[in-house]
């Protein structure tokens, strides 16, 4: 099967959905497919090294073993290090001029999200979507939408109109143009059809590869013992480091932790970010600048020592459609203290490998408490381990293979059942 991926960012930058991408596109190649993944070309903002940095890029992709075809994008970037597409992605138009291929894996609604369905379209092909995020809580990544307190009465206005109807309104009529839409968690497919879509959809939750089942006994005590501290405990979480992860709340539970347990625990936070100097000062404010290490971002293929290295992972974000970072955690054999929220409702069996709680943060750090105590944490990994099972991407590449096959046989059908109608139509005509 020839598969064409079409996403809106990709590696070098990190986040979840280029590893989502990046890791379906590699196990579908693993099962025997061509899978051509095509992700923006990301430039270096300093001049000299803008070449090298290129010819860095093009070299890595080279080497792996999915094809990736590169687009241009603009020059200007988000304040999270994403790239804005170009306009009109020519080098996607010209492979599907020389090539055929079997089906569309799109993975975004905007900017090549329409261009999915208009190449669909025009080749007879399936569009497969995945709904990786929940726009609504990103739209402070656009300037024009961002509200702060000098913001009018009229602005507010409008951006939560577009919160609660125009971003709905939007995923529902594009999710609808689609042939198949995946959603990364049971509670995600509820939400999606909740907006309206009636298009065919599927739980696909983003796998793990194989090494983060990996045991390495070395690195996760090294790591330990650099960042502990010496102290009894350390905790971890992973996230970009913005608005939408939910950090102001997390750091007053840590200080809420502190209070109540005294400092016999250090926490590792690691990732980047645009509130990352921020953060920084709000850790100090409060506190817990002594017991909060901002390691910054961790290579991917090295944040599975991280997670072996600690007693429980932190977490408190509401904006995940999955969460891939608890499923890691998991798989790592640590257990996840969360907020309520899409995502991790789907993933922590509360009381069984981690723990949900409501947004308070004195009951959150009562949980965190509660999942260091030696027997429940000794319980709650066990059941960790048990559950990542369910996320390996090499058995999800065999599950996705088969919705991949289901959805061309339908758009055959679909296709086959248009044309005799037609014909029907004509004959009729004809008498």
């Amino acid at each position: 099967m020839k598969i064409a991926m079409l996403t809106n960012n990709y590696r070098p930058f990190v986040g979840g959905v280029p590893i989502s991408v990046e890791r379906q596109a590699q196990e579908l190649v693993k099962l025997g497919h061509q899978v051509t993944v095509f992700a923006p070309m990301y430039e270096s903002e300093d001049k000299e090294q803008a070449e090298s940095f290129r010819e860095k890029i093009l070299e890595e992709d080279k080497e792996a073993p999915e094809r990736v075809i590169r687009y241009h994008s603009q020059k200007r970037k988000m304040e999270n290090g994403m790239v804005y597409p170009g306009i009109y992605p020519a080098e996607i138009f010209k492979v599907f001029e020389r090539e055929r291929f079997d089906c569309i894996h799109v993975h975004h609604p905007m900017f090549v999200g329409p261009w999915a369905l208009w190449l669909g379209k025009k080749y007879d092909i399936p569009v497969i979507y995945t709904y990786h995020t929940r726009y609504e809580d990103y739209l402070h990544y656009i300037p024009c939408f961002r509200i702060n307190e000098r913001s009018t009465i009229v602005k507010k206005k409008a951006v939560e109109w577009l919160q609660r109807n125009g971003i709905p309104s939007y995923m529902s009529w594009f999710c609808n143009k689609c042939d198949l839409v995946l959603a990364p968690s049971a509670g995600m497919r509820q939400m999606i059809r909740g907006y309206g879509v009636h298009t065919p959809t599927a739980v696909f939750p983003t796998g793990l590869d194989g090494s983060f089942f990996r045991k390495n006994e070395k690195r996760p005590r090294e790591i330990r013992k650099q960042y502990a501290k010496g102290k009894k405990y350390l905790l971890v979480t992973v996230s970009r480091l913005e608005k939408e992860k939910n950090y102001g709340f997390l750091l007053r539970g840590i200080a809420e932790l502190k209070r109540e347990t005294g400092d016999n625990f250090q926490v590792l936070i690691i990732g980047d970010g645009s509130q990352k100097a921020e953060l920084k000062v709000r850790a100090s404010i409060l506190g817990i600048q002594d017991v909060v290490t901002f390691v910054g971002n961790v290579p991917n293929d090295q944040i599975r020592d991280y997670l072996a290295a600690s007693d429980l992972f932190l977490f408190a974000s509401k904006s995940e459609t999955q969460g891939i970072v608890l499923a890691e955690a998991m798989a790592a054999g640590i257990p996840v203290t969360a907020v309520h929220a899409t995502g991790a409702d789907d993933i922590i069996e509360d009381g069984v490998n981690g723990f949900l709680t409501e947004e308070k943060e004195e009951v959150w750090a009562a949980k965190v408490n509660e999942a260091l105590e030696p027997e429940t944490n000794s319980r709650m990994k066990r059941a960790a381990l048990i559950s990542a099972e369910n996320y390996r991407s090499s058995r999800l590449a065999i599950y996705e293979e088969m919705l991949y096959n289901q959805c061309g046989f339908r758009k055959g059908e679909r296709l086959y059942e248009a044309e005799e109608d037609r014909r029907e139509r004509s004959a009729m005509a004809l008498h």
